[in-house]
C-alpha cells in the first residue's frame, strides 16, 4: 500500500514538474539538462507556483493541509510559492452519516437517539480530519457535534511517514535543503496534526478562549458541553450567525461593516496582548457574524500562546516602528533574544532602515502589518535570528486580519485602531500600578523564598569549610530569584518603613 501511495506521489510530482523546481537548483545545470532530454515531451505553461498547489490538491487533504501549513511559512518559502499555497482550500467530501454515528456511539455506549434528542445525519461541514453534525440535547439545546474521520490516524501515519521521507531526500540532495529545514518544516506540521486529532484539546482551547471574552461585546464563543466530549467527539452550542465572506446578507441584517472591521482588529490585539493566547486559525470560513453585530468564532484546532517576553518584543516593535525608531527596533530585538547578544546594533539598525524606510512612501492605511512583521523577520534573519514558531502563527493570523478588515472596509486604517490599543498596553506595563500587579504575582515565590535566607547564611558562617558550598547554594537561589528582586527590594522597603514607624511611636510614647 505504501509502495502504491508513493508510485502516486512520483507519478504526480512528475506530471506538474515538481522534479524540475529541485533541478534548477543545480548550479552546473547539468542534470537540468539530462533533465530535459529524458523528458522532452513535457511542456509547462504555468507557473512554478501554480503546478506545485495544483499538484498537493491532487494528492489529497493531508497534502493541501501541508500546503496550507507551508504558506505560513513565508520566512522560509519563495514569495511566489507562499502566496499561491495560501489559496489552497481544504474542500473534502464527507464521509459517510453511518460512521459518523458508529463513532458517537462507540464513545457513549449506547445509540445515538437515546443520547440526543435530535440528531441530523447530513452533515453540515467537512474537512480533512473531522466532520460536523447538528443535533439537540435531551433538554432541547441546540448543539453541533465534531466527530473525527474514522481511521484518520492511520492515513495521517502514512502521509506524514512519505512526507518525513521526502523531507529527508529534499535535505540531502537539494542544495536549498539545509536553508529550508524540510524535515523541521514536516515535524512542525505532524505537531500540528496531532493536537487536531484530540478533540479534547480543541475542547478545552474553546473553553479557554469563551472565559477570556466573558461578557464581551466584540467577541461570541461557543459553550462545551464536557459532559458528552471525548478525544473523537466535541460536542458544542450550536451558533446562529452569517459567514463572514458573504458581505450582501451582512449588509442585508443590517451589521456595519466599517464597525465591524475595527472590532476585528481589537479582537486580535486583545487576544494578543491581554491574554497571550489567541485563535491562529482565523479565515472566512471560521468567522460568523451574529445578528447583533458580534464576531463568532469556530474551529479551535489551532492556536497560538505568547509569552511576556513574545508581547513586549511585539509591542515595542510596532511602536517603534510606525515612529521610525529603527534603533529601538534593532535593540527591542536583542533585548529580547531573538538575535545573538554580540549583534551590532547600528549594523542591524542599518539594515532594518533599509528594508522599513520605503514603506513609508504609502499612507499609514496601507501599510500592512503582516509584511512590515514578515520583512522584520527577513532581515532579522541574516543577523542569525532563528524565528520563533509562535511569531509565524502570529503573523499568518495577522494577515488573515487585515485581509478580512479590508475586504469589509478598504479604508480601514490598522495603525489608526490598533495604536491606541498598544500604547494603553505598553502603559500597563510599566508604572505603579504594574509594580503593584508584579508584586501580588510574586508574592507566593517569596513565602518559600524569604524563610530560607537565615539558614543559609547560618551555614555559610557555621564553618570555614562550608563557606564554598553555601555560596554555590546561594549563587542558585540568587539565579532563580532574579524574578523576585524587585519584589524582594519593595518588601524590604516596607518592612524597614514599618519598623522606621513603630520605633517613632515607641519614642513617642
Amino acid at each position: 500500500m505504501r509502495l502504491l501511495r508513493l508510485a502516486k506521489i512520483v507519478i504526480v510530482s512528475l506530471r506538474f514538474g515538481l522534479d524540475r523546481m529541485v533541478l534548477t537548483a543545480d548550479r552546473s545545470g547539468q542534470l537540468v539538462r539530462l533533465w530535459r532530454i529524458v523528458f522532452f515531451w513535457r511542456r509547462f505553461s504555468e507557473p512554478r507556483a501554480v503546478r506545485l498547489r495544483k499538484a498537493l490538491e491532487s494528492l489529497g487533504p493531508i497534502f493541501v493541509k501541508f500546503g496550507q501549513m507551508l504558506s505560513t511559512r513565508r520566512d522560509l518559502l519563495p514569495l511566489d510559492i507562499a502566496e499561491e499555497l495560501a489559496l489552497l482550500q481544504d474542500r473534502v467530501p464527507p464521509f459517510p452519516s453511518n460512521e459518523a454515528i458508529a463513532v458517537i456511539e462507540k464513545l457513549y455506549g449506547r445509540p445515538v437517539d437515546e443520547v440526543f434528542a435530535k440528531f441530523e445525519r447530513t452533515p453540515v461541514a467537512s474537512a480533512s480530519v473531522a466532520q460536523v453534525h447538528f443535533a439537540q440535547l435531551q433538554d432541547g439545546t441546540e448543539v453541533a457535534i465534531k466527530v473525527l474521520r474514522p481511521g484518520i490516524e492511520r492515513v495521517i501515519a502514512h502521509d506524514m511517514a512519505l512526507l518525513d521521507a521526502g523531507a529527508t531526500l529534499l535535505d540531502r540532495l537539494w542544495p536549498e535543503g539545509r536553508r529550508l529545514k524540510p524535515r523541521e518544516v514536516v515535524a512542525e506540521f505532524a505537531k500540528h496534526l496531532r493536537d487536531e486529532l484530540d478533540l479534547m484539546r480543541e475542547a478545552a482551547n474553546c473553553s479557554q478562549l469563551r472565559r477570556n471574552f466573558t461578557d464581551s461585546k466584540l467577541l461570541v464563543v461557543p459553550e462545551v458541553y464536557w459532559d458528552y466530549c471525548g478525544k473523537s467527539v466535541m460536542v458544542m452550542e450550536r451558533m446562529h450567525g452569517v459567514p463572514i465572506s458573504r458581505t450582501p446578507a451582512l449588509l442585508a441584517q443590517g451589521t456595519d461593516l466599517s464597525a465591524l472591521s475595527r472590532a476585528g482588529v481589537e479582537i486580535f490585539f486583545t487576544q494578543v496582548f491581554r491574554d497571550g493566547f489567541f485563535h491562529a486559525d482565523m479565515h472566512p470560513g471560521n468567522i460568523f457574524v451574529h445578528a447583533d453585530g458580534r464576531y463568532i468564532a469556530l474551529d479551535f484546532g489551532i492556536m497560538g500562546t505568547l509569552t511576556d517576553v513574545d508581547k513586549n518584543y511585539l509591542a515595542q516593535n510596532f511602536l517603534a516602528f510606525f515612529q521610525r525608531d529603527y534603533k529601538r527596533v534593532a535593540q527591542a530585538h536583542i533585548d529580547a533574544g531573538w538575535v545573538p547578544a554580540h549583534t551590532r546594533v547600528d549594523e542591524f539598525e542599518s539594515a532594518i532602515r533599509a528594508v522599513c524606510e520605503p514603506i513609508f512612501d504609502k499612507p499609514l492605511k496601507d501599510i500592512s502589518f503582516g509584511k512590515t512583521l514578515l520583512r522584520l523577520f527577513q532581515t532579522a534573519r541574516r543577523f542569525e535570528m532563528e524565528v520563533q514558531p509562535q511569531l509565524v502563527l502570529l503573523q499568518k493570523t495577522l494577515l488573515n486580519i487585515e485581509g478580512l478588515g479590508r475586504q469589509l472596509d478598504p479604508e480601514l486604517d490598522l495603525w489608526t485602531t490598533a495604536k491606541p490599543f498598544l500604547e494603553r498596553w505598553m502603559g500597563n506595563q510599566v508604572g505603579f500600578s504594574a509594580l503593584v500587579r508584579h508584586v501580588k504575582e510574586e508574592a507566593p515565590y517569596w513565602a518559600t523564598t524569604l524563610p530560607q535566607l537565615p539558614r543559609l547564611i547560618h551555614h555559610a558562617l557555621s564553618t570555614p569549610d562550608r563557606i564554598e558550598a553555601a555560596r554555590r547554594d546561594m549563587a542558585r537561589l540568587a539565579q532563580a530569584q532574579r524574578r523576585q528582586s524587585l519584589g524582594l527590594t519593595v518588601v524590604g522597603t516596607l518592612l524597614a518603613a514599618l519598623l522606621a514607624l513603630e520605633l517613632w511611636r515607641l519614642i513617642g510614647s
